[in-house]
């Protein structure tokens, strides 16, 4: 039986290593008989409150149904300057495009994808699985038996996610975008 300031410290060690999120259920079977899920859980609140005060360079999340532990985003520039790392690759507008289309219509097809952007998104979506942000998720049973595409775990992960419920309302997506209309 761990001591709750033990299991959170077991639960902070393992989300430091950890090159994916975690989930409660894998902490609490590193754990041994010592922990629940329930128990992981509450250490895992107790870690993210921790590194929630003012000063630390660390966040604990909740994302692509684990938890990781992540540099704050704010950080980014001083980070990128001390790995000597080039600002990140950006995603296209054609790409966000695709992916929204993807992420809210899932599964989905190319020639829908193209068909809702009105031009050939062939290339785009090529780019978005080969950066592991969609994959092929079966096919379509219609003539030609098209490929059907869907997000990825990678996707959840990047965008910081936990699962695709924490996608804002195509409503609010808009907004957000500046979809070109005004609200007067």
């Amino acid at each position: 039986m761990f001591e709750p300031a033990q299991l959170a410290a077991m639960c902070e060690a393992v989300l430091a290593v950890a090159a994916e999120p975690v989930t409660a259920e894998t902490l609490a079977a590193a754990a041994g008989e010592g922990a629940t899920v329930a128990e992981v859980e509450a250490a895992l609140e107790v870690v993210r409150a921790r590194h929630a005060q003012e000063g630390s360079g660390l966040v604990v999340e909740r994302v692509a149904g684990g938890w990781r532990l992540a540099t704050r985003p704010e950080l980014e520039g001083v980070l990128r300057s001390f790995l000597g790392v080039r600002a990140r690759t950006r995603l296209s507008q054609a790409a966000l495009e695709t992916l929204a289309i993807i992420a809210y219509r899932q599964p989905i097809t190319l020639p829908e994808v193209s068909f809702l952007r009105g031009v050939n998104s062939a290339g785009v979506i090529r780019t978005l699985v080969e950066r592991r942000l969609v994959k092929a998720a079966g096919r379509k049973q219609v003539v030609g038996t098209p490929l059907l595409y869907r997000t990825t775990r990678e996707f959840l992960v990047h965008f910081g996610l936990d699962d695709l419920s924490a996608l804002p309302a195509p409503e609010e997506a808009a907004e957000v975008g500046g979809d070109g209309t005004s609200g007067s």
